[in-house]
């Protein structure tokens, strides 16, 4: 009787970070013949793109986070693993974590990126970036407290330092959050109180660039700036942030009180560099092969915030989901295909398909690059587009239900205060 050849183990594919990159490329393996493990320190993905609406009390936390196990659960070859990444020994092929260790003959890091503070890490306690839930939450409870504060302040000092709010950073994420401020001072919350009225409210947005949404087309960035004014946002341009603390801002050399700040300036990539012993740039991202390996180690890539990949005219791949995903379905048809004994070569090649960034309820810009768009038509389609980034992780009908409900009265769904204290309330009365 002629012996059973013996089957050849799977392919092991460790991937960290269930990010859009990370989740991509494990879509894209659906049907390979190799068994991934997906390791996170939490357990959900989260959609970064709306987490300022969850930051001004549009969305709940539920509708920008879906658990990573009900995302994969159809998905017989992916398993995942709740899992603090400390080390990845890369000459034994091993990813070591606070829950044990995890083989692999292929690993895809995917760990993304978090707020920079550019060596002032002291400033995060007073200015809280928006990358996590938790950030999203806190600041929502530092805007809606601030309110809440002002009220029932005995001083008209104390009331004007409550009612101001300073964002640091002009791109997306600080041209979003001084926007959607703005409207929840001057609409939402415009018949709430009977101390204050919120339209008092003083909104800074600084920026130590000559404009705003750099890299943006110029008539794009004059577009953002003017819209936000209308909305009564003070946009301080080629200006420097030199402090901050829980009293205020130092903006060059003028001090700013002010009881809530927004840090969206900057963001950096951490313990890449640790675990890979390669180098790195300033911000942490790892500089790739064409094919986003790491140099030196052809089966291990980095990929998304983490990855530092050349583009056009002197700039990088930018840190977007539609690059990230790009990433990830490159990766994976890399790795499912070298799983049966099929080598491809090749270098990425990122299409970019445009920027998009918002400004409020009525206004949005976008650049598609060969032609621009800004308005209200700019502002459905990016609602649009983030959307269709939606499908494939849950429904988005119940977020496009949530966001017209939102636009059409005015409301605002999730204006709860959480983990409040009573010290909170106790400093604006004195």
């Amino acid at each position: 009787m002629p012996e059973k050849t013996p089957e050849v183990p799977r392919a092991k594919v460790v991937i960290i970070g269930a990010g859009f990159g990370g989740l991509a490329a494990a879509k894209a393996m659906a049907r390979a013949d190799v068994e991934i493990t997906i390791l996170d320190r939490r357990n959900y993905h989260l959609f970064q793109p709306l987490l300022y609406q969850v930051a001004t009390a549009d969305l709940s936390p539920a509708h920008v986070a879906w658990p990573i196990r009900s995302i994969f659960a159809k998905q017989d070859n992916v398993s995942v693993a709740l899992c603090e990444v400390l080390d990845v020994d890369l000459e034994n092929n091993q990813v070591i974590g606070d829950t044990g260790s995890y083989d692999f003959d292929y690993l895809i890091v995917a760990n993304g990126a978090r707020h920079s503070y550019f060596g002032n890490d002291q400033w995060e306690d007073h200015a809280p970036g928006l990358k996590r839930i938790i950030d999203a939450t806190e600041i929502r409870k530092r805007v809606l407290m601030a309110f809440e504060r002002a009220e029932i302040a005995k001083t008209d000092e104390a009331r004007k330092r409550e009612l101001t709010f300073v964002i640091v950073g002009g791109g997306p994420t600080g041209v979003e959050m001084a926007g959607a401020i703005a409207e929840l001072a001057r609409y939402t919350l415009a018949s709430d109180f009977r101390n204050i009225s919120s339209r008092d409210a003083r909104i800074i947005l600084v920026e130590a660039a000559d404009r705003l949404l750099n890299g943006f087309p110029e008539n794009l960035t004059d577009h953002a700036r003017q819209t936000l004014e209308k909305l009564g946002v003070e946009v301080q341009l080629e200006k420097r942030v030199n402090d901050i603390t829980s009293e205020g801002v130092l903006i060059d050399a003028e001090f700013v009180p002010a009881a809530t700040t927004i840090w969206g300036a900057g963001v950096e990539v951490k313990n890449t560099q640790r675990w890979l012993k390669c180098e790195a740039d300033q911000a942490g991202r790892i500089p790739v092969e064409s094919d986003l390996s790491v140099p030196g180690y052809p089966n291990v890539f980095v990929i998304g915030d983490a990855a530092k990949v050349p583009w056009k005219d002197g700039q990088d791949v930018p840190g977007i989901a539609p690059a990230a995903k790009q990433m990830g379905k490159f990766v994976a048809d890399l790795v499912r295909y070298e799983a049966i004994g099929i080598e491809r070569s090749g270098a990425f090649k990122y299409k970019h398909a445009g920027s998009l960034a918002t400004i409020g309820r009525h206004s949005a810009v976008i650049d598609f690059g060969k032609w621009t768009l800004s308005g209200f038509l700019a502002w459905w389609i990016w609602g649009v587009a983030h959307v269709y980034f939606l499908i494939g992780v849950r429904s988005p009908f119940l977020v496009a239900a949530n966001w017209m409900w939102s636009y059409l009265t005015y409301s605002k769904g999730a204006r709860l205060i959480t983990h409040l204290r009573d010290s909170h309330m106790r400093k604006s009365q004195e």
